[in-house]
């Protein structure tokens, strides 16, 4: 690291003096190339280190990984940050402005892509080698722009300045093999297979350093695999493999291309694994004991059969001694029980874009169907249930489980659900595999980064030893009767309001009062998320300020944010629905500052580093059973925000740390919505017609109440009285409504009292960190 100010003002100068232009983007990337010079040493002696030592190393394969801006909280880590501003400010530069200058990277969506990156950070900060695995998208999702109250898609163009905390590494391509035939031949008396006739894509990696400011001084490395060069045999389509993420899959060629996307980093990535590993180590029988790859959801599945085949293929190893070094190797982490978001691909698609990877599925399907028909055979529904293959499909979750060593869930009644519900049958024949690991988030990004008024409050009364080990939030708790304290932690909530409304006003012109309770749901845009439920609520808090009957004064700002992807139309509609309830409310001058309701348009990791640390009120109300586990509900605990929630996913967890009092849950249990789900004897219209109040919020959304077409938002009542509320909207609102009046009468009423539950919250909070989560996986899974 820096020696001194003089030495990283020279660097910095030197790099500077290199760009041709002096501007904002050109004094950015000259800061982050001096912080590159200076880490060089370790992060190019990390995995050197790691093989000379023979440490087991760990790869995490995910299709996303929402690593955020970078510069500000590594400037932390490194605890260089008043030393770099000093230096800045004497060549007449601001160092927030340099901040400011940097974007969200787009690799990612939502929390599956910033649960990835947090582990990948808690990784480096424990001193575990571990690297990230994925694409160098050119293009994120979308940015989010909202014309006329709809959602409407811009290209996210990240990488159109370029991205300098990126090393390309040119010499480290990878050959990845697409179409093609097959041809066999017997050599040795065994068989040799030929991939011919091919589509050679060229994958060139670019590495991104994961500096955490940990103990260690490895830097792990987020490696990002994109298509380049002049041997894709001129197939533009090819070329769009690393373009975009998540290209719509309703049509042919989408889902082709999504399928590539899949394959193609899983072979660069284990194409470079096994490169390393024959490198340093001689026999490739040991490959198990020194390399673990985990499999982040279904998308990286093929890394089941891809490891097969080289093994096999370019090994030489026979099956069964291929297949024993695979299942050891790799480990799956299950996200979702929805229907949609388990994988499955058509076999004549694999077939013709992967014939040498179906032909491996093919088999591992077979010898597994031959395992189990000793046991089942009278079952065929077991069988069925369980295998890879099914009616001209592959299932991409039985292959990552059927190929796995471990199995694991997100949270405690997630992997209750999984193993009960959705994989009995699998449960049944590997309890050995299945497992729990809760989610966690980086408290030193969202907490001590992102809210630096709070991380000091909290230093200045237990000491900084809660920066390495969140457990010693703990001793926040004897502070729960000082209200000197609970009044500071009141104040620092208030400035990080001040900070969001000027946020807000500078970016739609509407102000808000600080002095508000700030009601906040951001998340992705889905049914189950249930933001409908939301917009219900506010809809009858203003009827109740309309009729004089709503018995509280208390002003409040109900905060939404989150993207619905470009095909959801329901979504979208949502989306709709919100701006125009927002419009409705906002210019009403008999509601005034009494209640705004606030779309934040394009929501990202650094616009939610503004948001968690403003929020008194975590809207946390999925359909129970329905979220896996969630991080934005730990992100806003730590923070101080008081959870409004079903007993669904991690809000289960919470409830139990946090304990009765300090949370507030509603609504129906998981297990009352899956015997629902299942046996029916739920009737939405029943509750629709005796609720007055609920009648009237429904009726309003086709009445011409939010929008001069009366029929705008006829979709959504459909939802929820003709399509009988697959998602329990109404037969959670009267519990829903009543339990936010409930917080907001604590609010209003006691203060001291609120921020004692705020306090709880942060100071039980730290058994959610990803430290905690990747010990758990250290231990139970990676034996690392």
């Amino acid at each position: 690291m820096f020696i001194n100010k003089e030495q990283f003002k020279a660097i910095f100068t030197e790099k500077l003096a290199q760009h041709q232009e002096q501007n904002t983007n050109a004094k950015y990337e000259a800061l982050v190339e001096t912080i590159q010079s200076a880490i060089k040493e370790n992060w190019e002696n990390t995995i050197p280190e790691c093989a000379k030592d023979k440490k087991k190393i760990v790869y995490y394969f995910s299709m996303e990984f929402l690593i955020g801006k970078l510069l500000d909280y590594y400037l932390n880590n490194l605890k260089i940050k008043d030393m770099v501003a000093e230096v800045l400010e004497d060549l007449n530069i601001s160092l927030e402005e340099l901040i400011k200058e940097e974007e969200d990277a787009g690799l990612g969506n939502g929390g599956l892509g910033r649960l990835a990156a947090c582990y990948l950070d808690s990784m480096a900060y424990l001193n575990i080698p571990g690297h990230g695995n994925g694409i160098r998208f050119r293009c994120g999702l979308f940015k989010q722009e909202i014309e006329n109250g709809y959602q409407v898609e811009e290209p996210d163009n990240w990488l159109e300045k370029g991205y300098p905390w990126e090393v390309k590494r040119a010499d480290k391509a990878i050959p990845v093999k697409f179409y093609g035939q097959v041809s066999t031949e017997m050599h040795n008396r065994r068989f040799v297979f030929h991939h011919e006739n091919y589509e050679l894509v060229r994958a060139i990696p670019y590495d991104v350093p994961i500096i955490s400011g940990g103990e260690g001084e490895n830097i792990n490395t987020l490696r990002l695999w994109s298509v380049e060069g002049d041997d894709s045999h001129g197939n533009v389509s090819n070329y769009d493999i690393s373009n975009i993420l998540y290209p719509d899959d309703h049509t042919e060629e989408g889902k082709i291309l999504r399928l590539k996307q899949e394959y193609f980093f899983v072979a660069a990535g284990l194409g470079s694994i096994v490169r390393y590993y024959k490198n340093h180590f001689k026999d490739i029988r040991g490959f198990a004991e020194k390399i673990a790859i985990h499999i982040n959801d279904t998308h990286p599945a093929l890394c089941v059969p891809e490891l097969m085949r080289i093994l096999m293929d370019e090994e030489g190893l026979e099956w069964d001694e291929a297949w024993r070094i695979t299942r050891n190797t790799m480990s799956y982490t299950n996200h979702t029980i929805m229907p949609e978001a388990l994988e499955r691909w058509p076999v004549y698609m694999m077939t013709d874009l992967l014939p040498r990877i179906m032909m491996i599925i093919t088999e591992i399907d077979r010898r597994y169907k031959d395992d189990i028909y000793t046991y089942f055979l009278r079952n065929r529904d077991i069988v069925n249930n369980t295998s890879i293959i099914f009616n001209e499909q592959v299932f991409m979750a039985n292959l990552a489980v059927i190929g796995s060593h471990s199995v694991n869930g997100v949270s405690k009644l997630h992997s209750e659900i999984l193993k009960n519900d959705v994989h009995p049958d699998f449960n049944m024949i590997y309890p050995h595999k299945y497992c729990n690991v809760t989610n966690g988030i980086s408290y030193r990004r969202f907490l001590a980064n992102a809210n630096p008024l709070l991380a000091e409050t909290i230093t200045s009364k237990i000491g900084d030893g809660w920066l390495k080990d969140a457990d010693k939030l703990k001793e926040l708790l004897p502070l729960i009767d000082d209200d000197s304290f609970l009044l500071q932690l009141k104040e620092v909530k208030h400035q990080n309001k001040l900070r969001l409304a000027s946020f807000i006003y500078q970016e739609q012109g509407l102000r808000v009062n600080p002095n508000a309770v700030f009601d906040v749901q951001v998340k992705r845009i889905h049914a189950y998320k249930r933001q409908l439920l939301n917009v219900l609520r506010i809809m009858d808090i203003y009827n109740r300020i309309k009729d004089d009957t709503y018995p509280f004064q208390q002003p409040q700002v109900f905060i939404f944010g989150g993207k619905a992807a470009p095909g959801y139309y329901y979504a979208k509609k949502v989306i709709k629905l919100i701006n125009s309830l927002a419009d409705k409310v906002n210019n009403d001058p008999d509601i005034g500052d009494r209640m705004k309701v606030v779309f934040i348009k394009n929501f990202s990791v650094s616009k939610g580093e503004l948001i968690y640390p403003a929020a008194d009120i975590s809207e946390q109300i999925s359909t129970a059973s329905r979220e896996a586990s969630g991080t934005g509900n730990m992100k806003f605990m730590l923070n101080g925000a008081v959870t409004l929630g079903t007993l669904d996913g991690a809000n289960v967890e919470i409830s139990e740390v946090v304990g009765k009092g300090n949370i507030e849950i509603f609504g129906l249990k998981a297990e009352e919505v899956l015997s629902y789900s299942l046996h029916g004897g739920y009737e939405s219209y029943d509750l629709y017609i005796e609720d007055p109040r609920l009648k009237k919020v429904v009726d309003q959304l086709n009445n011409g109440f939010l929008a001069e077409d009366s029929y705008e938002f006829q979709d959504i009542q459909d939802s929820l009285i003709r399509d009988n509320d697959h998602f329990f909207v109404l037969g959670d609102f009267k519990a829903y409504v009543n339990s936010s009046d409930k917080l907001l009468n604590i609010y209003q009423k006691d203060q001291l009292l609120w921020q004692g539950m705020c306090l709880k919250n942060i100071a039980t909070g730290g058994i959610f960190s990803s430290d905690r989560s990747i010990r758990e996986y250290a231990r139970k899974i990676w034996n690392i």
